[in-house]
């Protein structure tokens, strides 16, 4: 690349620094310092310019966006995992890649996800608003008060059994969880085997029976409101939602009529369907203690974001160099 002029990169949110120094060091980077979210004609009039534009999950990259891009705009690299920010069909009829960073974030939001599986039933965020809303008003120990439910001897439900699901069942089974999933298909047997796992073709019938409920995977139109009204209609009342995945896959309005009427026990939310606005009757029912609120951060690690930028500065590298980029999305097949 040292003998050829420098692809012009547009970055559409503030990177961690040794990301964007990388960036500077090897490509035209424009950096976003003040991390304010580009707007439309901003992305409009990167797109006529950059040779490269690499946005994040919040950057909405659509067909009519991808549209007005010049001639000159050859890779979207996108500092995500998920792509349904991006209309991959559009970009592919335009003759411009599209690249993510996958595998990266497994473990992290695994983790948030096994952190909202204890905080719900056992009341954590509850118990420390006590300590910090009225300081000096605990009066200590009592044998029933701040009572939640033990996890240990329960069934998970994971929905989608990918990466990040599987990773979520190691965790779970290690707490003493039953492992139940459904899928698009049946992981392999030994992967069954190691996590001693129950199968469920038919999602109906898993969700009647589990404890907990963790979505983990990708929105599609397909998994659109996936956790329907009929489908949350289906749960036990002492059952628990957690969705560290994309807010669209629960029906959010159904879900917080399930909360408020009893219908089920909690919920615990990283992400949202309308984000970054949040349903202001989830606020009140987390003001409740019916729910956990976090603000999309399961993925949130100084290592996971680095690792991420290694990515798309390795995308980038590998389309200029004339090779087919290691993390390249192909667009549907009609």
């Amino acid at each position: 690349m040292t003998n050829r002029k420098r692809p012009q990169v547009y970055i559409t949110r503030k990177l961690p620094d040794a990301v964007e120094t990388r960036m500077r060091e090897l490509f035209d980077a424009e950096l976003n310092v003040d991390d304010k979210p580009r707007t439309r004609e901003e992305l409009i009039a990167a797109i006529k310019s950059a040779d490269v534009l690499v946005p994040t999950v919040t950057d909405r990259i659509d067909a009519a966006l991808i549209a007005e891009a010049g001639p000159q705009l050859k890779l979207i690299a996108s500092f995500s995992n998920g792509t349904d920010h991006i209309d991959i069909d559009a970009a592919a009829k335009k003759g411009i890649t599209v690249t993510n960073t996958p595998n990266v974030l497994t473990e992290d939001t695994a983790d948030m996800t096994m952190a909202l599986i204890l905080a719900v039933p056992r009341r954590l965020v509850q118990g420390a608003r006590v300590l910090m809303d009225k300081p000096g008003e605990w009066e200590g120990w009592s044998p029933t008060w701040m009572l939640g439910r033990r996890i240990w001897g329960k069934r998970i439900g994971i929905i989608g059994m990918g990466r990040i699901g599987t990773a979520v069942a190691r965790r779970a089974k290690a707490f003493g969880l039953s492992i139940h999933y459904h899928n698009r298909k049946r992981v392999s047997p030994a992967t069954e085997d190691e996590l001693e796992a129950t199968y469920w073709d038919s999602l109906d019938q898993m969700l009647a029976r589990v404890d907990i409920v963790s979505v983990n995977c990708p929105s599609t139109p397909a998994t659109f409101h996936l956790l329907s009204a009929r489908r949350l209609a289906l749960l036990q009342p002492t059952s628990y939602v957690v969705n560290t995945a994309r807010g669209d896959i629960i029906d959010e309005d159904a879900l917080v009529q399930a909360l408020r009427a009893g219908k089920i026990a909690g919920a615990g939310l990283d992400v949202f369907e309308n984000e970054p606005a949040v349903n202001p009757k989830l606020v009140k029912l987390a003001n409740e203690g019916k729910v956990v609120l976090l603000p999309h951060t399961g993925s949130a690690t100084i290592e996971g974001r680095i690792d991420m930028g290694d990515k798309v500065i390795i995308n980038i590298r590998t389309y200029f160099d004339g090779h087919r980029p290691p993390n390249r999305v192909l667009p549907s097949r009609n």
